[in-house]
């Protein structure tokens, strides 16, 4: 694949993409955990995107505003971030997980003028009692809601038709957000040119799909994958995109897998490694299955050789980030390479470099970095030129994870080079769990680090100094546990609680997580 293959036209708007496939062909299919199914095709999906674009716009938005949304595994989810884009709005996905706390700095950093939300969902919003000057418009759909304006009663004066807005290649389509290592999460801005390249890399190289294919992506709506796969992936591709709102359950999972003849799956390696424990795993026929890939953190061999040696299924590994795309994967796998990260998908663009952006030798362990030419890579973290400019280091954008590739080119993960923590897939930055915990009576100090585990790669542990008066008990422990998740995303909170008599510290007075997670207490 040719670098010129990736670049958008000057003038393009990313729902091109889906709208080229406007046809009677089945674009999703969607079912419950009560086994309630609904279709949509192409066609009828395009015309509800349109009949929300125009009444978005009939409100006051404009191309280049702003778009808090909040939704779940829904055709809806479809409707509006396709209607969004049409607009050329620019959308900021926000997981149904996230708390009061964590909206209300979306939408005062990304200076959203509207809000999205499944009725369902509108708690948080509600909640929160700061002030949010940029904010006009707060839209419900599922059901009326007092004080929000109806989604469905807006689509209702809707046209189907619409015009693509004019937008440009390097027009900003997608504000998520990311944990860092400190302070609030970072806006990542893609434009719509990072979704040309994005469809052109990851569709067809990596999750292999065809038109004909009905693809499972599980990722849900709010994150950045669910954009890259189950949206833009599948629907860009014009492959029927299988939906299921449901609670993760291995064994449902594989009943859904056999049952819907699934031909791409895309999934977590937790999802992956809970489907291995089950002992009747062999018994399920996934022939229909031609590809099965993985991503959001590293996977372990062990389930690797699992699923080929009871399903002959080869899981294909992929690694990527927020900020960009899928870069590294397996893709035909040579046996003597099981458990690399896989070779880069376009040469020549990502490296292994050392700390002043130089590349190094085979087999000597850097940063994976990727050239700053790179068509799918961010234009910015919005508002924060500093940490945007930090993020380089000379030809080369740092991913902050440290790997070393051999001789043939493949990569072999080591780990993080700084404090994020991913545990199941979800990137969990240390200062939000830390400032949730010393928001409680009985916390004097805390640190917050990656602990290894078995199902879920890593979890969140909290060491943490107690003020005096208080002590270390397992009721403590819940408290604490409880506390979180009523501040922060649920996610977040601290699975494992040491209590500590001291932090260790650097001269200057910064805790050295470091030392805690190479700790004989941590081990």
């Amino acid at each position: 694949m040719e670098l010129k293959t990736l670049i958008a036209p000057e003038h393009y708007n990313l729902a091109s993409e889906i709208e080229k496939h406007f046809s009677d062909k089945f674009a999703l299919l969607w079912q419950n955990e009560s086994g309630e199914t609904k279709t949509i095709t192409y066609s009828e999906l395009i015309k509800k995107a349109n009949k929300l674009a125009n009444g978005l716009t009939n409100l006051g938005l404009k191309k280049g505003d702003r778009v808090v949304v909040m939704s779940t595994r829904q055709i809806e989810s479809y409707v509006i971030y396709l209607a969004c884009l049409k607009a050329g709005i620019i959308i900021s996905p926000a997981s149904e997980l996230l708390r009061a706390k964590d909206l209300v700095y979306r939408l005062n950093h990304s200076e959203a003028k509207a809000v999205v939300s499944d009725h369902d969902l509108i708690k948080e919003f509600d909640s929160i009692k700061e002030s949010t000057p940029f904010l006009q418009f707060k839209i419900a759909f599922g059901q009326e809601v007092s004080g929000w304006i109806s989604m469905e009663e807006i689509m209702a004066e809707g046209s189907e038709t619409f015009r693509l807005a004019d937008t440009l290649k390097d027009d900003y389509a997608f504000l998520a957000y990311t944990s860092g290592t400190t302070g609030q999460p970072k806006g990542v801005v893609h434009s719509h040119g990072w979704g040309y390249a994005h469809i052109r890399i990851a569709a067809s190289k990596w999750l292999n799909i065809s038109e004909n294919d009905l693809v499972w992506a599980t990722a849900a709506p709010g994150w950045q994958k669910w954009v890259w796969s189950p949206f833009l992936s599948i629907l860009g591709s014009g492959a029927t995109g299988f939906v299921y709102n449901g609670r993760f359950q291995p064994h449902k999972y594989l009943q859904l897998l056999q049952s819907h003849k699934i031909n791409v799956l895309c999934c977590t390696p937790t999802e992956y490694r809970m489907m291995i424990k089950l002992d009747d795993l062999s018994t399920f026929d996934l022939s229909h299955l031609h590809t099965a890939v993985s991503a959001g953190e590293a996977l372990n061999r062990e389930v690797i050789d699992v699923f080929k040696d009871q399903l002959h299924i080869q899981i294909r590994d992929g690694y990527g980030q927020t900020e960009s795309t899928l870069l590294i994967a397996n893709l035909n796998v040579d046996e003597k390479k099981t458990g690399s990260m896989g070779q880069p998908l376009l040469e020549g663009f990502i490296e292994i470099v050392d700390e002043d952006g130089q590349p190094v030798p085979v087999n000597e362990v850097g940063t994976i970095a990727v050239r700053k030419d790179f068509q799918a890579l961010f234009k910015l973290y919005y508002k924060e030129p500093e940490i945007t400019a930090k993020s380089y280091r000379g030809n080369y954008f740092l991913t902050g994870d440290r790997a070393s590739k051999d001789e043939e080119n493949y990569f072999w993960f080591q780990g993080r080079n700084d404090d994020v923590i991913i545990s199941s897939g979800y990137t969990i930055g240390p200062f939000e769990v830390e400032d949730a915990l010393m928001k409680h009576k009985s916390v004097k100090e805390c640190a917050v680090v990656a602990f290894p585990d078995a199902i879920r790669g890593n979890i969140v542990k909290a060491f943490v100094v107690l003020k005096e008066g208080f002590s270390g008990t397992n009721d403590l422990t819940k408290e604490l546990q409880v506390f979180v998740k009523n501040l922060t995303a649920p996610y977040k909170y601290p699975r494992a609680i040491e209590y500590v008599e001291t932090l260790p510290k650097t001269d200057s007075g910064k805790i050295r997580r470091v030392e805690l997670r190479n700790s004989d207490a941590h081990k």
